[in-house]
């Protein structure tokens, strides 16, 4: 059985096991209130919401790691090479910076209309990636996937906190992210095997059959019984969060054309971020709520995952470019490098759910962070020399981190506010993770493109070359040959060491995520700092 077909298979049985689990769980009542909403559905038909929601999360999950294998021959396909990190970051940036306001329209109109719109706008703009033929038109159809990405995971995550008590989220947000890790080990494979036996296109068309079945379960299983909310949407705050965002991204990345700029692309971003901060103290209804972020467990736990995404992020957008670049890998062995990844993350998430309810969040989320720790360490050690097992275990251990770390976060937030502010807060938990791996790809690709082109300018071996065009050709397995040895084994040499200082920042990152969680984030159980209403859910 070949690799594809294997982590297939491993993902059926792997969604099989956790509907059979459900759909033995006996059905959780609901009371329909004047201050609430909830979910309901006969217990015939409740697998077949949680089978949605699972498909939902695939559909997210597999693209984004589909998509990082395929990259490097992307950007030589298409060339443009210095705009690598842009098919990372903007797809990051749409992603990010709509959450908050997905939140907000989900806690006053409801989870599911919100989540349909996500999954037809992700949908339909994966076909247009498909069909881009420039880098320009590929970043921009990226744009409209983030924007659609931005409402399935967290509108997904706050339907799970809806419908179960805190005991069986603990259990089910473990499954949920084991869906999600398992999901990432079908992309990398089915990626890999797309690009040997068709193209990069067909990358993007597979998330169309994937998202038309989520959308056909969501409305056919899924009813919503919701109370109107006429809370006023903060539109200016999402339009100076995109901006502010937007523009300190464009000054870090140093794009082509844009270097005379960066000065007032940085003083924007400082101004924009500054009126959000005064226009979110007095709107009614803020898409940041600065006092849901002044509540510890919040605030530290936004903080933790702010920081734990420059590490997943930073790892999954350049461990690919270092495989097949300085390395001298393929798609393959790209693909076959970042799998791992998705067998650490569903171990560590479903462990997670189940240590919690014993031992409390603290504890569960300082081993998951050491361990990535340990691995962002790890990553300052290698040079073009390492051999692959070294990089899967790092990948590996990554993984088992973030799928560790990220359940007990999720819960803690949710469980600390009452039901009409978990769509907000739980969409901020994925708006901090995403935003950190935002600015840290930005930063990071900064860095190695201005390391990169300083190297080989000033290398007697390359510095007559066109830069650009050997870097896309080294990307690209079947015109290597074009070069000689000493040639290759420079530009690797140069590209693994661009790579290398890159790797610091997520490793003072996870460090001071550690940290952070140990000073200030409160120790005891899953009770502790629980709002009334989840009291009441719970009694």
């Amino acid at each position: 059985m070949s690799a594809p077909f294997f982590f297939v298979t491993l993902f059926c049985r792997h969604v099989a096991s956790i509907i059979r689990v459900i759909a033995t769980s006996p059905a959780r009542g609901h009371d329909v209130s004047s201050e609430s909403r909830t979910s309901t559905a006969s217990k015939a038909g409740k697998k077949w919401i949680i089978f949605g929601l699972m498909i939902s999360v695939a559909l997210s999950a597999i693209d984004m790691t589909i998509v990082t294998t395929a990259l490097p021959t992307i950007v030589a396909q298409l060339s443009g090479v210095e705009l690598y990190s842009w098919l990372v970051s903007v797809y990051l940036l749409t992603s990010t910076t709509t959450v908050p306001l997905y939140g907000q329209l989900a806690d006053n109109y409801g989870r599911k209309p919100i989540l349909l719109f996500g999954i037809v706008l992700f949908t339909l703009a994966s076909v247009a990636c498909a069909q881009a033929g420039t880098m320009t038109q590929l970043i921009l159809f990226r744009a409209l996937q983030g924007v659609g990405a931005g409402a399935i995971l967290p509108m997904t995550m706050t339907i799970i906190g809806d419908v179960f008590t805190i005991e069986e989220r603990a259990r089910y947000q473990g499954f949920f992210s084991g869906v999600w890790g398992v999901s990432s080990i079908v992309g990398p494979a089915l990626g890999a095997f797309i690009l040997t036996v068709w193209s990069w296109h067909g990358i993007f068309l597979i998330n169309l059959p994937i998202g038309v079945l989520a959308l056909f379960l969501i409305i056919r299983f899924y009813h919503e019984e919701k109370q109107s909310s006429h809370r006023s949407v903060d539109i200016w705050g999402a339009l100076l969060l995109t901006g502010g965002v937007g523009s300190l991204l464009l000054a870090i990345e140093g794009i082509k054309g844009l270097e005379q700029y960066s000065l007032l692309l940085y003083l924007v971003a400082a101004v924009g971020l500054t009126v959000l901060v005064l226009v979110e103290r007095r709107v009614s209804s803020p898409i940041l709520p600065l006092e849901v972020i002044r509540q510890r467990v919040i605030g530290v736990s936004y903080g933790v995952t702010l920081l734990a995404g420059m590490l997943q992020f930073g790892v999954t957008a350049f461990i690919p470019l270092f495989v097949q670049g300085a390395m001298g890998g393929t798609p393959a062995s790209v693909g076959m490098t970042m799998a791992p990844m998705a067998i650490g993350w569903p171990i560590g998430s479903v462990l997670s759910g189940r240590l919690i309810l014993k031992y409390g969040y603290k504890r569960v989320m300082t081993i998951g962070l050491f361990a990535g720790v340990l691995a962002a360490f790890s990553l300052l050690l290698v040079d073009a020399t390492v051999t692959l097992p070294v990089i899967v275990g790092i990948v590996t251990i990554t993984g088992f981190s973030m799928g560790l770390t990220s359940t007990p976060l999720i819960i803690a937030v949710q469980n600390a506010v009452d039901w009409q502010k978990r769509g907000s807060t739980t969409a901020l938990a994925q708006f901090s993770r995403t935003i950190g791996g935002v600015v840290g790809v930005a930063v990071m690709g900064g860095l190695i493109n201005n390391r990169l082109a300083t190297s080989l300018a000033s290398s007697p071996v390359t510095s007559g070359v066109n830069a650009e065009k050997l870097l896309r050709d080294m990307l690209e397995p079947s015109a290597r040959a074009g070069y000689s040895v000493e040639v290759l084994d420079t530009v690797r040499s140069l590209l693994a060491s661009a790579l290398h200082s890159a790797y610091y920042l997520p490793f003072v990152a996870i460090l001071l995520a550690f940290l952070l969680l140990m000073l200030f984030f409160p120790g005891g159980r899953l009770q502790t700092n629980e709002s009334e209403s989840s009291k009441k859910e719970r009694a």
